[in-house]
Parts: structure tokens; sequence; C-alpha cells
């Protein structure tokens, strides 16, 4: 059996990044499509909750937002900055809680797509988030937000295996979670990472909590923050419009400041 090392994939930008790649430009058409059709502001400025390694700045950028990362990883946040700059934009970039946050600024979209919000373990940290995120928009202004749903009577652990590859590094990542606590609204996660680059094999292993939502619980959550409408919801694929229920557990939320 393979020995994996205990690390936080979040330390491993470079990594990460390889993995998440392949979707970033379908995301990108889909967040200016979706300003385009719910949003109220007509300006290109771009706030990304959570970052990461920048993917998305830098294809934002490339289709000529104004853009802006916070994330609460200082390893990510210096990536995203090497990231842009390589690509020969700029963007303001900043070590920051999801929850807390304040800018200088006000923005016209604003984003957070791979369930990093489900990260906040408890409703004051979900409630203040989507406060932040109302403060940072401009009147008008959408903030598209992804999240899995979860289906509490599934009692079998669930698995997702993903593999990205770049100029010769393979990063595979076998992601387990286990059946979730219906009480406590936790949900036990485990990433194996496995790269091989250079001839050499790497193995990393990370835990954590998400919390739990069900379609019933998260329309709760939304209107305990009225500044911020419910206007459309969408699955990951991105095609059309659907219903917030628990048919469909992959969940894209567009919420509009008022």
């Amino acid at each position: 059996m393979p020995t994996f090392r205990q690390a936080d994939w979040y330390r491993t930008p470079h990594y990460y990044d390889i993995l998440l790649e392949d979707d970033t430009e379908l995301e990108g058409a889909f967040l200016e499509a979706a300003h385009a059709r719910h949003g109220k502001s007509r300006g290109r400025s771009v706030l990304e909750i959570a970052c990461g390694s920048g993917r998305l700045l830098v294809e934002m950028a490339r289709r000529g937002w104004q853009v802006a990362g916070i994330d609460l990883s200082p390893e990510m946040i210096e990536y995203s900055r090497e990231r842009l700059a390589l690509a020969g934009s700029t963007g303001e970039l900043r070590v920051a809680s999801m929850e807390e946050f304040r800018l200088r600024r006000s923005f016209d979209l604003a984003h957070c797509l791979i369930s990093t919000f489900r990260h906040l373990l408890d409703e004051r940290s979900a409630r203040g988030t989507l406060r932040c995120v109302s403060a940072a928009l401009k009147r008008g202004g959408i903030f598209v937000l992804g999240l899995h749903l979860t289906q509490y009577e599934y009692q079998h652990r669930q698995r997702e295996r993903w593999v990205g590859k770049r100029d010769g590094t393979r990063v595979v990542c076998n992601l387990q979670s286990w059946p979730p606590d219906p009480r406590k609204r936790r949900e036990r996660v485990r990433a194996r990472v496995t790269v091989e680059e250079r001839g050499r094999v790497e193995r990393l292993e990370s835990s954590w909590d998400f919390r739990t939502y069900d379609a019933a619980q998260l329309r709760r959550l939304l209107r305990s923050v009225p500044e911020l409408e419910h206007v459309a919801t969408y699955d990951f694929t991105y095609d059309e419009e659907r219903p917030l229920d628990d048919e469909q557990l992959d969940c894209v939320l567009v919420l509009r400041k008022k």
C-alpha cells in the first residue's frame, strides 16, 4: 500500500492549478454569460472569493475584466500574482478570509465556484461571507456561488477521481467523502494526491470537514441575507436554468444585490 505524506494540498498551488485547469475556459464563459443575463450593473470588474491558484483571475483578465481576488492562503496569493504577471495582467490580490474581508472598491461580478463555501462550518460564517460579498458588489451586481448539495439519506462513502497534466507533470487526486452527519451538518473529506514529475513520485494526503446543505437549508440561509436576491440556479454543466431542489446536487446560484 503506498504511503501518503500528511500535507495541506492547498499549500501546493502548482499541483492544485494543474488539477483544476480543464474547466477554466468553460467557467469563464459562464461567468460572462451570467453577468450579461442576470446582472444590472454594466461594468467589467470581477472579484473572486477564495481565488486559489489564480486560474480564473487570468482567464477573466484575458477576457478584458479588471480582476481582484482574496484567499486565506499566502501561497495561493503569491502564485496568483505570478500567474497574472506571466500573462501580462495585473490585479488586486489580498490575503483575507471569506467571512471578514473588506475592499475599497465595488464590483460588478463576484464568484466562488468549487464548493469552497462549504469550508465555512457554521451559519454565522456563511452569512458573514454573503454579507461581505454584498458589501463588495455594486447595486445590481451578481454573485455566482457553486457548491454541492447533500443527500442525507445516502449513507455510503463517495469517491471522485481527477487527473491533470501539464509540461510533463501528472497529478492524480482521489477524493473520498464519508456519510454526512445531519445533526452536526458535517461531512468528512479526504484527498490523496499523487504527483509524477521528472521521474519522481510524491504522495500527499489531506483531510477536512465540509458543512452540509440540502436545498431547504440553502434556501433558509439565502433568506437570512435579504440584500442578495436569488435570481437563477444552474448545475455544473452551466447549460440552462433549473429549480433549486434536491434532484440536482451540483448547484450554481446566481445572487443579485438589490
